[in-house]
């Protein structure tokens, strides 16, 4: 059975695929023109980096443009990272872009890799385990978080491996479940958000451990999200929709067979408004300038919009 991300990766490049040539093309000679010399994407400033790099290449691989010369320059990036030492967040930035690359264009960066490599990650992931079963952010964190585990989670599946003791991490997640039908990033938060609930979604759904009480009252807060510009919201506190937010709302509404509870139409209209005319996309109203990270969440709701609609 295939692994979360790469049923996400399969359902947003064929919902991608009913969009019009004309803004496909656009944003993927947009993605391609900001590929480094190095082969590598960054964000808004700085050098190439694995995070923005992994953000660039499942754009790329959305839209079918992961081939060929880009797909070449990504890999020898990649491989220049593959004895460095990385975050949580790094790692999974590094396995999936590599994933991704094996898939769409036959490139696979660690087939020269000492042999048990993924025992060795697991195990340091491992490292990152706490005594309530989640996972913190890094060696030094105390807390574990729900975005981390959800992360070590999908990292960990890439593997062909899933968390040991993983009824522990179940019930780690739903430590984390708020009174208001939503889940909290730390077990100190004050409020639920949607991207912890969307972790928590996704993590529940790999371990197979998701009820149908938590399905419903996961509906409920996520539609409570939207805005009236469309797109959802970060937390009950923000008054305005952001992408990121829009993105991991409508996909776990989506996987919860709740999505008829939003306004599909809204939520794609309100992508359409960030869209920038050279190509990219904003993050927000507030937002003056586009990066990959949020071009890859607008193709997204843009996909996962036409998909549901």
């Amino acid at each position: 059975m295939n692994s979360y991300l790469e049923q996400l990766a399969i359902r947003l490049a064929v919902a991608m695929a009913a969009l019009d040539t004309e803004t496909r093309a656009r944003h993927a000679n947009w993605l391609l023109a900001l590929q480094r010399e190095d082969g590598g994407f960054a964000g808004r400033e700085g050098d190439s980096d694995l995070y923005y790099t992994s953000f660039g290449l499942r754009g790329l691989s959305m839209l079918g443009e992961l081939n060929g010369e880009p797909a070449e320059r990504a890999a020898a990036f990649l491989l220049g990272k593959l004895a460095s030492q990385q975050t949580i967040i790094d790692f999974l930035s590094l396995i999936y872009a590599g994933f991704l690359l094996d898939t769409s264009a036959g490139i696979d960066i660690f087939a020269d890799s000492a042999t048990g490599w993924q025992d060795a990650v697991a195990s340091t992931l491992e490292s990152l385990r706490r005594d309530d079963g989640g996972y913190a952010k890094g060696p030094d964190g105390r807390a574990s978080s729900t975005y981390h585990s959800f992360l070590v989670t999908i990292c960990l599946q890439l593997l062909d491996r899933l968390p040991p003791n993983h009824g522990s991490l179940t019930q780690f997640i739903y430590s984390q479940a708020s009174d208001d039908g939503g889940f909290l990033e730390i077990r100190a938060g004050k409020r639920a958000g949607t991207n912890p609930t969307a972790a928590a979604i996704g993590t529940l759904r790999v371990l197979d451990g998701l009820t149908e009480e938590t399905r419903q009252q996961t509906i409920e807060f996520l539609a409570d999200m939207q805005t009236d510009e469309g797109g959802l919201r970060a937390n009950t506190r923000i008054p305005i929709a952001d992408l990121l937010s829009s993105f991991t709302g409508l996909l776990s509404l989506s996987d919860l067979n709740g999505e008829d509870e939003v306004d599909r139409r809204k939520i794609l209209q309100y992508a359409r408004s960030l869209e920038v005319a050279e190509g990219g996309f904003f993050g927000a109203v507030w937002d003056q300038a586009a990066d990959v990270e949020y071009t890859f969440y607008g193709l997204g709701t843009l996909a996962l919009s036409i998909a549901t609609a």
